[in-house]
């Protein structure tokens, strides 16, 4: 469940980058909108986060991670 804040309380630019993605993809991903919503507080650490766990030197390659992300997602019922 995620807040309704979060659904629907972005600021223009990003109401506008949302309605962009729902018009090419049909949809905004639930990622999306958590890491737009107070990006200064959360977006920005957890994409850094994410970006070091995934690109930085490891004994696995790229794909092999990438792999496991969306093989976990699909696991729990994750789009992204």
């Amino acid at each position: 469940m995620r807040l309704q804040k979060v659904h629907k309380g972005h600021r223009f630019p990003d109401k506008a980058l949302l309605g962009f993605m729902r018009i090419v993809m049909g949809h905004a991903p639930g990622v999306v909108r958590t890491l737009r919503y107070r990006k200064a507080f959360f977006g920005r650490p957890f994409s850094e986060l994410t970006q070091q766990v995934m690109r930085e030197p490891s004994p696995w390659s790229v794909g092999e991670r990438e792999t496991f992300a969306a093989f976990v997602s699909r696991l729990n019922q994750c789009v992204f």
